[in-house]
């Protein structure tokens, strides 16, 4: 993908803003009692924000995979993220895996609210780095 500084820019901020009504969303369904469904919608806020950091970089990977193995190579490798972040993200992916697809999988509230908590920090040291970039 080939885009202009600006237009980068302007593409970061719409991912950006989802991955926020995303987070917004996972609370609402916590509270709610939707457990499944407020991990699923952790994992994405936190996948949109990545690909939010990404494009910046005019990376824009296909694949969720993709998405954390670029994050890793060109923000936590080089130290502008922590390590952690890849940690919590993958931990994120596997709930969400296990939430929508797992036939047995029982979710529960610990869970659902740590996932949110761990969107959040995720976003925020994301946010925080993207920032820093214009």
């Amino acid at each position: 993908m080939t885009l202009e500084a600006q237009d980068k820019k302007t593409l970061s901020d719409i991912r950006m803003s989802k991955a926020y009504k995303y987070l917004e969303d996972a609370g609402a369904n916590y509270k709610d009692g939707r457990y499944n469904t407020s991990i699923n919608r952790s994992y994405y806020a936190v996948l949109s924000a990545a690909r939010a950091i990404l494009i910046l970089e005019g990376v824009n990977p296909e694949t969720h995979e993709g998405t954390v193995t670029m994050l890793s190579l060109r923000f936590i490798k080089p130290g502008l993220l922590p390590v952690d972040v890849i940690k919590k993200f993958k931990i994120l992916l596997s709930r969400r895996t296990d939430a929508d697809y797992g036939d047995f999988e029982v979710i529960d509230n610990p869970d659902a609210a740590d996932s949110i908590k761990l969107a959040e920090e995720i976003i925020r040291a994301i946010d925080n780095a993207r920032k820093t970039m214009y």
